[in-house]
């Protein structure tokens, strides 16, 4: 939901592909895969243009690693979360979206000291732990691999040879660095897809002023 604010990686994929496909934010703040395979089917059909969908991501993990004695309604046990990215991919393959065309993104790395401040000042106890999310991202890496679709595996990119917590604006949502990152990873893998595709209508330079229909219609 947060990647269409400023500097966000929405944001930034939207500004890269202007008048050559429209980028369309379905993120929903705090939800898990639990709901979100609910309300898919909601989100993309076949009346909707999926057949003109050139990419889709799925990004699910922070909130369904959450613990479950401490955070029980967002938490969702490590088997159904892998379940219910294959619901999900298999119900886009169903609207004809190929798994070519989907990316799913591991959750980003928890920064507990800084998330666990999060948590007290609402009175809450660290409700999140890196090594649980770890083991969400790898199922998601899994779960890539099992269903033949690409995978962006944030939680060890991120992690890799560096301190992530710039990364992150308070332990587990992504900064404005974090965003970035995201951005960059992800353009790599949209970029042969997506970077070839022809402009909306032509420059206006090329337009022929005299008779704008011939160009235009």
């Amino acid at each position: 939901q947060f990647s269409f604010q400023e500097n966000g990686w929405g944001a930034f994929l939207a500004e890269r592909l202007v008048r050559k496909c429209d980028v369309v934010n379905r993120g929903l703040s705090g939800y898990n895969t639990r709901w979100a395979k609910l309300i898919l089917p909601r989100l993309i059909s076949k009346s909707t243009g999926a057949e003109s969908t050139v990419a889709v991501t799925i990004f699910f993990g922070a909130n369904d690693s959450a613990l479950k004695d401490l955070n029980p309604k967002q938490h969702v046990p490590l088997e159904e979360y892998a379940a219910n990215l294959k619901s999900m991919i298999q119900y886009l393959k169903s609207v004809d979206i190929t798994e070519d065309r989907i990316i799913l993104i591991t959750p980003p790395p928890l920064q507990e000291s800084a998330w666990e401040k999060e948590c007290l000042a609402k009175g809450d106890k660290l409700n999140r732990c890196n090594a649980t999310t770890g083991e969400y991202a790898q199922a998601c890496v899994q779960v890539a691999r099992d269903c033949g679709t690409d995978v962006l595996d944030l939680w060890t990119l991120m992690q890799k040879n560096q301190d992530f917590s710039s990364y992150l604006s308070d332990g587990l949502h992504l900064s404005t660095k974090g965003n970035s990152f995201l951005a960059a990873q992800l353009w790599s893998r949209l970029d042969k897809k997506l970077s070839a595709l022809p402009w909306l209508l032509p420059y206006w330079r090329d337009v022929d002023h005299t008779n704008p229909e011939a160009s235009l219609l």
